[in-house]
């Protein structure tokens, strides 16, 4: 595996530009991870830890702590909200609206081994923010540029609230429908913002899968 691509570094965290395709704990089968990677970034021996999470099929900006105090304080940043997480995807169709917020709860749903999140009544707040970037088409249709702002941090949030809107994320497995097919999934954790003092910023580049979709949208 190679070298990770470091964003952002001080003597209290790092943020990686996590590439689409990787997990970030190992599996049970083995295989590369984030984790993979600590020893590269810290010979300490209580850490490296993750200060969140991203799906094995997102890209982007991934902080990692290197201290446990600052780590402390990143997830109470995190679990009040504070955190400011922007987040770029290309999706098929697109929003009848130009911008607006979905308040939509999620709710796991198990069945035949597998699971996926539901907007549904019973789950839990799950508020994202969106806008349109930019509008394009494929052989295949019209094709979307969003940016998107999650405001609570759910399980597959993004995925889930873009297909509730009605354009689901290009790629992607779970929520894509007959989209799921079209490559790897078409998201990116554009930015991350977390208000310590000092504060802890990066942005990420578009990753080589979605240069092309996102060039139509432009």
């Amino acid at each position: 595996m190679n070298p990770p691509v470091i964003l952002f570094q001080d003597q209290r965290f790092v943020v990686l530009d996590k590439p689409a395709g990787l997990p970030v704990h190992p599996g049970s089968a083995g295989g590369s991870s984030v984790e993979d990677w600590f020893p590269l970034l810290s010979r300490r021996r209580d850490g490296p830890w993750l200060a969140h999470r991203l799906d094995t099929d997102t890209a982007g900006c991934l902080a990692i702590a290197l201290r446990k105090t600052p780590l402390i304080e990143a997830q109470t940043a995190f679990a009040q909200g504070r955190v400011a997480k922007t987040y770029w995807a290309v999706v098929r169709g697109g929003p009848a609206e130009p911008a607006g917020t979905l308040d939509a709860p999620l709710l796991r749903r198990d069945a035949n081994r597998q699971w996926r999140m539901i907007v549904d009544p019973a789950g839990l707040p799950a508020i994202t923010e969106w806008r349109v970037m930019g509008t394009g088409a494929d052989a295949q249709g019209p094709l979307s540029w969003l940016e998107l702002r999650p405001k609570t941090g759910r399980t597959h949030q993004i995925r889930a609230h873009c297909a509730h809107l009605g354009c689901p994320i290009l790629g992607d497995p779970h929520y894509g429908g007959r989209n799921a097919g079209e490559g790897r999934l078409h998201l990116l954790a554009r930015a991350i913002a977390i208000p310590l003092d000092p504060p802890v910023a990066a942005v990420a580049e578009p990753p080589a899968h979605m240069r092309s979709a996102l060039a139509l949208c432009a």
